[in-house]
């Protein structure tokens, strides 16, 4: 991954709505802002390089989903843990923090909560970095089929959806499609981090229900889909091509309903700014400069 390059990435914590969220941000507020939204098991811990490497010519956010990180981590009794949630939390700290206009960057679980946030408010939203989060059916892989089977029955598949809770299967996602001289890329805090976020006393129960609570983002596929068709905003799509929780597939699933995206299949896995940190981090940087230099996003916005 790309080390920051001597721009400062300061730390903050808000209250929004009774709970502390977390976030990391870089660059001047004055200049066009990017929301970073991670995934599933990590943090904004996996956007540590971008955030600093663009620094010089964008304003970046990238909060910790709650449950995650060093975001508030309420027991499943005392929040409503689904995407729909995380969403409303998500938007309120950007309201809270005044930032009315932003484009996205969605990785995994970040995909259903930012294409929540840009369906809805497309006027928000100036444009799309899309890596690993997926929006359409053809990006499901077999990775998924305990997790749905889980979603069908949750006491009799409860033991395979926490084997996604194991150390074993948190270093996977990491080296999973990853060639082989790519590996010494890979810095062994990474899964070591999001690990210890995963063994936290309740925090298995959290992710259990967040497991469950994902068939509820399929049902939304059709409005993000929509949105995409009504609105065409302008879409860099930078994918593992080796994915295998969300194949290729889902990435080349834009093009349907977005046909002037720009889709970037780059031989590497799951997370792929661990490996392709400098490669990913020049082809945002030349895509938001294209944006906002040649009124893209107002013309989509």
């Amino acid at each position: 991954m790309a080390q920051p390059t001597g721009f400062d990435v300061r730390h903050h914590t808000a209250t929004v709505d009774g709970l502390d969220v977390f976030y990391r941000e870089a660059g001047d507020p004055a200049r066009p802002t990017l929301v970073l939204l991670h995934g599933f098991p990590t943090s904004s811990h996996m956007y540590r390089g971008l955030i600093g490497a663009l620094a010089d010519e964008f304003h970046l956010v990238a909060p910790d989903h709650i449950g995650f990180g060093n975001s508030a981590m309420p027991a499943v009794d005392a929040f409503d843990y689904g995407f729909e949630s995380l969403t409303a939390v998500t938007l309120a700290l950007l309201d809270q923090l005044g930032i009315d206009r932003f484009a996205l960057f969605i990785q995994d679980y970040g995909a259903p909560i930012g294409l929540r946030i840009a369906s809805r408010h497309p006027e928000r939203v100036t444009a799309l970095v899309s890596q690993s989060g997926n929006a359409y059916q053809e990006g499901f892989t077999p990775f998924w089929d305990v997790l749905f089977a889980h979603a069908e029955d949750r006491a009799a598949n409860e033991a395979k959806a926490r084997e996604l809770l194991t150390p074993e299967a948190t270093r996977w996602q990491y080296t999973h499609g990853v060639p082989a001289d790519r590996l010494d890329r890979l810095a062994p805090e990474t899964w070591l981090l999001d690990q210890a976020g995963l063994d936290r006393p309740g925090n298995d129960a959290i992710q259990l229900q967040l497991f469950w609570d994902y068939q509820f983002n399929l049902e939304a596929y059709p409005d993000f889909q929509r949105y995409f068709r009504t609105h065409r905003p302008p879409t860099l799509l930078t994918w593992g091509r080796n994915d295998e929780i969300f194949g290729p597939a889902g990435a080349e699933a834009f093009l349907r309903d977005l046909p002037d995206a720009e889709l970037h299949l780059l031989d590497a896995g799951h997370f792929a700014l661990e490996t392709h940190g400098p490669e990913i981090t020049a082809l945002v940087r030349d895509f938001l400069r294209r944006v906002h230099d040649t009124g893209e996003c107002r013309q989509y916005g």
